[in-house]
């Protein structure tokens, strides 16, 4: 069995126990606007956040009618989760709402940062001194924090 530090936790009362570093913290303040400055300059990284409906090989009509019709209720979604986020980075408990909410703005910032970094089953291995390397420590760690919650989160499902 491996061992797994809980940093993120679901208490008895529901609520979500979040033990981070003031370090940790502050990258969880500060990159939602990262993001956010992202999304509103239109950079490619962030178009992973808004998918097309009939896929990218779909009809472009149809996936730009789709765009239209729902890339404002989607920019606001990711708005508010990540503003949420900022927000919320320094309180030592979630409750259920803000939980779903960190989940959604962990995803949105793994999808661009991904998406920056090339990540894919076919990316290049990192080598020495591969400029990506702090990139991807940051896309390790939003994956290793979003596992964390996602564990918090199904402790308090039924078992059956």
């Amino acid at each position: 069995m491996r061992f797994r530090s809980n940093h993120i936790r679901r208490r008895r009362d529901g609520r979500y126990e979040v033990r981070l570093s003031d370090p940790e913290r502050q990258l969880l303040k500060a990159l939602p606007s990262q993001i956010l400055d992202l999304i509103a300059s239109g950079d490619p990284s962030s178009n992973r956040l808004f998918p097309p409906a009939y896929g990218a090989e779909g009809d472009e009509n149809a996936n730009a009618e789709y765009r239209q019709l729902t890339r404002e209720s989607l920019l606001a979604h990711h708005r508010e989760a990540l503003t949420l986020l900022a927000s919320t980075a320094d309180v030592q408990d979630l409750d259920a709402e803000q939980a779903e909410e960190w989940l959604c703005a962990l995803n949105d910032a793994r999808l661009v940062l991904g998406t920056r970094l090339e990540v894919g089953e076919d990316a290049a291995p990192l080598v020495p001194d591969d400029p990506r390397t702090p990139g991807m420590a940051m896309y390790h760690w939003l994956t290793w924090l979003q596992d964390q919650l996602v564990d918090a989160m199904a402790a308090g499902l039924p078992t059956s």
